[in-house]
């Protein structure tokens, strides 16, 4: 298959290979005119070269090839060259074993290349990495990744999110599990994995490989994503779903082989997804399609043709989350997803079922789904030419003692099958069903959506759902059923037929959901020695409806209808198209050119403002060039947030440069409307944000980083923010410079200091305090309903009304230029930078009290609630999520697809992490079900996230920390224990701390 699938008419060629060693390297970046120099509206008249300084020089480089061998540079290199990749780009890895420390991150770019030697002879080693994930590509429109394995990724390993256009072609995901680790000297051999003799139990004996649960999430990730095409790939160990697609429209998974892993394959949430020619052996279980509750969107119609799902018997790893309740041997599983079409597939050898058919309810009870937006139940299945030999031969056992004793009841569904199939005592099928159907509910109303309009529906009547709907408070199901409240056949049932069901095993069971097994538990709580299958057995003797059935003609459409489920369309790529929104790189001369500018004194450097400067002074931003913290140029105004992100302690002077002659727009939150929306900065703006670290006793304070972002254009006129990093050094006269560091670094620091808002002395040091790289800062600052590139966060209006007061006493009482402590929003609008601001109501603190706000999380009574209520720390507790987590988890965020939303208008409910499972297990969930349990921080798996340190599948936030904000984890836990309980919305979901809720 030619590798350029979708790029072949788009991509420039690259004259030449260029290593990643020089610093003028590091100061290519996606840069456009700065909107209103004369320089600007050459270039846009003439893109290929400029007038700077009366000299015509090329704007823009021309399509590059990076390259990145094996040795001690590998980790600086690969970043240096990832930070950099535009339009036509390539990067391109050696052959051998490449040692990494550091994730390979791709962002906001488009029509890119990753390129190995092969995925047996390049080999990316992320063992002793500090990110989660391997290669992760956030927001990319056209990216192909090519001819290389990686291995020993700390979280998942090929990550694609909000990606248009993916392809992964003939990669490799290989975690070490329980053996020996892959290195240079044995990977040719590790890297083979056969499938021979699986564990079914942990410690059994395996030749092949041993699985372990320390492993990473997933292989291979695409999620909310379009246009997606895995091929000629393989996962190998994941400890949840090898080779995934999730809440994408449009995806193609084929030729690709999984083993070892919990999941092989996994389609969730999709739109439009294909399974072809694909191998899963020796996984738990092979293949998945199903839809998962509150996340981003719901799945529709998938196919799965010509695939051997073999021997995926391998006993069950994963920590927690719905695919720890996989039963090891199935073959394939649907769960809560419509219009499936499984043909032309080989099932063979799994010691549970081939297929199991099964629903929500089964896991939650009937109606008990607290997202009322998915549907529970699966239909419109059709399974049909497949075949299907020596199934359900080897059930896990039953093991009620953990059930009752230690509610462990993981283990239920293969139980369940066991424990009700009177005809086969102990023995699955080849295809088994819970059957499960949902009834019409005439009383549930068409759902509508946040302004009380009808959601949109498909030609069926089916509403379409995203998590931008409330939750209705009840499921609609009315498209299901006719006029006479019958429901439509074949459409929403399943059709099985023509398969070739091998007579080694029994054909098909209907096991009736968990029904009757409450009367098994109770009985072996009375009398322990029934815990039998005999035993247990005997007491759904003679019980009607109870026991499983084999009846497989109720599937039998042909006969009843006189029709079949039509055939479902197969999956098409469109061509890719790139958007032209991000410029190629900007000329190394350009750049200097423009630099290399003096201005004015007391004047800011505009020109310079259209590129990433070698050094911070070449912007002339403040009156002393050598101290970000003097006055600021241009009538640049300092300002402090009410609740900011923790940084390991850091002190933060924050200043904004608003164009002379122009506004910002004053925009709140709007009620929602306006979610991560901030001030409204025109043109030419730049925020800086300086970190230091203070030490009060000493009377000194040292200066670490200065970040900026910039809004600029591009060449097709698209505003976006570009976030360019300087670390500052001492240069050879011993004077103070910020250096231009989009590839980051780390300081050893310390601090010492009064906290200005509690009172409390803060002091530590870490010798790991971490300054992101340009790509890191955009995966924060990136949200999809605002400008694109490293948006601003911070400057919103509900974390600006304040009256402005330093960080620290360094600066003494009046701060940075002397700035007076007055409500900042009024100082802007008097000082005429800020336009379209409310007449504001300011008390005696120099709040606005008729405009919102966000109360300082660590000072109680700041909200304005009783200081200590209730109230009161639930105000201060969404205060610090916001400011900490909320940049990501918002829908529109870096960690939309989780479907754990911390934004200011939210409802404190699932979504917000009440009772709400995990999307994905791993490290990452610290083996426990829910995000928040009500009433017990321990189990909470948020709890567990904001604690870790230095663990990269674990720590929450990833980046700007190196140490525990102990007073931050301290406020969580104690509005979990002791505010959170059951009366929360889905409060009550938690249960017995197991994934099967219908149980309890």
């Amino acid at each position: 298959m030619n590798s350029k699938t979708f790029f072949n008419n788009t991509r420039r060629w690259h004259s030449g290979v260029i290593p990643v060693l020089t610093a003028t390297a590091l100061l290519s970046g996606c840069f456009g005119g700065s909107g209103g120099s004369s320089d600007s509206t050459a270039a846009n008249e003439n893109p290929g070269n400029s007038n700077v300084a009366g000299q015509q020089v090329d704007r823009f480089s021309d399509g590059r090839t990076f390259l990145v061998e094996a040795g001690p540079d590998a980790t600086h290199d690969m970043v240096s060259a990832m930070i950099q990749l535009r339009p036509g780009d390539t990067l391109e890895f050696g052959c051998g074993f490449i040692e990494l420390n550091h994730g390979l991150l791709i962002q906001a770019t488009e029509d890119v290349l990753i390129k190995g030697c092969g995925k047996d002879s390049t080999v990316l080693s992320f063992r002793d990495s500090d990110n989660v994930t391997g290669l992760e590509a956030l927001n990319v429109r056209g990216i192909t990744v090519q001819d290389l394995t990686i291995a020993d990724s700390p979280g998942d390993a090929f990550k694609l999110k909000g990606v248009k256009w993916g392809t992964l072609l003939n990669v490799r995901a290989i975690w070490s599990g329980g053996g020996e680790p892959i290195t240079a000297s044995n990977y040719s051999d590790r890297l083979h994995v056969q499938c021979t003799n699986p564990p079914l139990n942990e410690g059994d004996p395996t030749p092949d490989y041993i699985p372990s649960s320390a492993s990473g999430r997933y292989g291979i990730y695409p999620v909310e994503s379009e246009n997606i095409l895995v091929d000629n790939s393989e996962s190998v160990g994941a400890s949840d779903a090898g080779i995934y697609v999730g809440q994408t429209n449009t995806a193609i998974i084929r030729n690709s082989r999984a083993v070892y892993n919990v999941m092989g394959f996994e389609i969730e949430n999709v739109q439009g997804g294909e399974y072809d020619n694909n191998v899963a052996e020796c996984n738990t279980g092979g293949f998945l399609i199903y839809d998962l509750e509150n996340i981003t969107q719901y799945g529709d119609t998938s196919v799965m043709l010509n695939n051997l799902a073999s021997n995926n018997n391998t006993y069950n790893f994963a920590h927690s989350g719905l695919v720890s309740a996989v039963p090891r041997g199935t073959g394939f599983i649907t769960l809560g997803y419509d219009n499936i079409e499984v043909f032309n597939n080989t099932f063979e050898d799994h010691s549970t079922a081939a297929v199991i058919y099964t629903s929500y309810e089964l896991i939650d009870g009937k109606d008990k789904t607290s997202d009322k937006k998915l549907d529970p139940y699966t239909e419109g299945l059709h399974i049909h030419n497949n075949v299907m030999r020596n199934s359900g031969y080897d059930l896990p056992p039953p093991n009620f003692e953990k059930v009752l004793l230690e509610g462990q009841v993981e283990t239920v569904l293969p139980t369940l099958i066991g424990l009700k199939n009177i005809t086969n005592p102990g023995k699955g099928a080849h295809i088994v069903w819970d059957g499960l159907l949902d009834e019409l509910d005439e009383d549930c109303p068409f759902p509508v959506d946040a302004n009380g309009d009808p959601v949109p529906a498909d030609e069926n009547g089916k509403p379409i759902h995203t998590n931008q709907h409330p939750n209705p408070a009840c499921h609609y199901n009315a498209y299901k059923f006719n006029a006479n409240g019958e429901r439509k056949l074949p459409q929403w049932g399943s059709c099985f037929h023509d398969n070739d069901l091998a007579a080694d095993s029994q054909a098909y069971m209907n096991f009736h959901g968990t029904e009757g097994l409450e009367l098994v538990l109770a009985a072996a709580e009375q009398d322990p020695s029934i815990l039998s299958l005999e035993g247990l057995q005997s007491v759904l003797e003679g019980l009607t409806g109870v026991v499983a059935d084999t009846d497989k003609s109720v599937h039998d459409c042909q006969a009843r209808f006189g029709k079949l489920l039509p055939p479902l369309p197969r999956v098409t790529i469109p061509p890719f198209e790139p958007s032209g929104a991000i410029d190629p790189a900007p000329s190394e001369e350009y750049v200097n050119r423009l630099c290399s500018k003096r201005g004015k004194s007391g004047s800011v450097n505009r020109d310079a403002l259209e590129v990433n400067c070698p050094t911070l002074d070449q912007y002339n931003l403040f009156a002393d060039p050598h101290d970000p913290r003097s006055t600021p140029n241009d009538g640049g105004v300092p300002f402090v947030l009410n609740s900011k992100l923790f940084s390991d302690y850091a002190t933060k002077y924050r200043v904004a440069f608003v164009p002379t002659g122009t506004k910002a727009v004053y925009m709140d939150g709007q009620g929602g409307s306006n979610l991560n929306g901030t001030i409204h900065f025109p043109t030419g703006t730049v925020i800086a944000k300086t970190f230091a670290f203070t030490d009060e006793s000493k009377g000194t304070e040292e200066l670490v980083e200065t970040r900026l972002l910039i809004k600029r254009v591009s060449e097709s006129g698209k505003a976006f923010w570009d976030g360019p990093t300087y670390i500052w050094e001492k240069d050879s006269d011993g004077q103070p410079v910020a250096k231009l560091a989009l590839g980051g670094g780390t300081r050893t620091v310390s601090w010492h200091y009064q906290d200005q808002i509690t009172g409390e002395l803060l002091a530590g040091s870490t010798d790991n305090y971490a300054i992101p790289n340009a790509n890191q800062c955009i995966t924060c600052h990136s949200n999809d309903d605002v400008e694109s590139g490293s948006a601003p966060i911070g400057p919103k209006p509900r974390n600006l009304n304040r009256a402005y007061a330093p960080e620290s006493t360094f600066m003494g009482t009046r701060g940075q230029g002397g700035f007076p402590r007055v409500n900042q929003l009024k100082y802007w609008q008097d000082q005429g930078i800020l336009t379209n601001v409310p007449t504001l109501q300011i008390d005696g603190r120099g709040i606005a009290t008729n405009i919102e706000r966000l109360p300082h999380w660590n000072l109680a009574g700041d909200s304005g609630e009783v200081a200590g209520s209730d109230a009161d720390v639930e105000a201060r507790l969404r205060a610090y999520l916001e400011v900490n987590c909320q940049h990501c988890h918002n829908d529109r965020g870096a960690a939309s697809n989780t479907g754990y939303y911390l934004d200011h208008y939210r409802e404190v409910d699932a979504g917000y992490g009440i009772c709400k499972k995990p999307t994905a297990t791993g490290g990452g969930s610290c083996g426990r079900q829910h995000i928040v349990v009500p009433g017990d921080a321990d189990s909470s798996i948020v709890s567990c996230r904001v604690t870790a340190s230095g663990d990269p599948q674990r720590q929450m936030p990833p980046i700007a920390r190196s140490v525990t904000h102990m007073e931050g984890v301290e406020l969580i836990n104690y509005w979990i224990n002791n505010v959170v309980d059951s009366g929360y919305a889905n409060g009550d979901a938690c249960g017995n701390g197991s994934i099967f809720q219908s149980l309890n």
